[in-house]
């Protein structure tokens, strides 16, 4: 529901017609003609909080979409809107597997899986996602 005109902030308007199936209003304080803006859809913020964290770990945007089911676009329209940074390293690019609770767990119980690499665990819905990278030698 309309609350007010967009450009003179007033709340007396009335309907005038229709333009591509969409109300049109007039403002009665300054006649500006206006519609409602189409509402598109909402994706819930724990979507969007994943897909951050998926692209700070390194994970590409298409991998991002694959995983998420959300659309590489979308990705990147957040990563702009919030301004996120991933530090610079061409050559870091981790790999990753999704994993249920059960998998997960005898994945831990071979020490030989997680020696000498760095992992982390994330929640995706009723499944895991284990990020892992091998630690620089030198």
């Amino acid at each position: 529901m309309i609350r007010a005109c967009p450009n003179c902030g007033s709340s007396k308007y009335i309907k005038s017609g229709v333009i591509d199936l969409r109300q049109r209003y007039r403002c009665k304080e300054c006649n500006y003609y206006f519609t409602v803006n189409k509402l598109g859809k909402r994706i819930d913020d724990y979507y969007v909080n994943k897909a951050l964290q998926l692209y700070l770990e390194g994970l590409s945007y298409r991998e991002i979409e694959r995983i998420l089911g959300i659309s590489h676009v979308s990705v990147i329209n957040w990563v702009k809107k919030y301004n996120i940074k991933r530090p610079f390293n061409s050559e870091y690019h981790p790999t990753y597997k999704i994993l249920n609770a059960s998998e997960l767990a005898n994945y831990f119980q071979s020490s030989e899986n997680i020696k000498g690499a760095g992992v982390i665990v994330t929640e995706l819905g009723d499944k895991f996602m284990l990020i892992k990278w091998e630690r620089f030698r030198e």
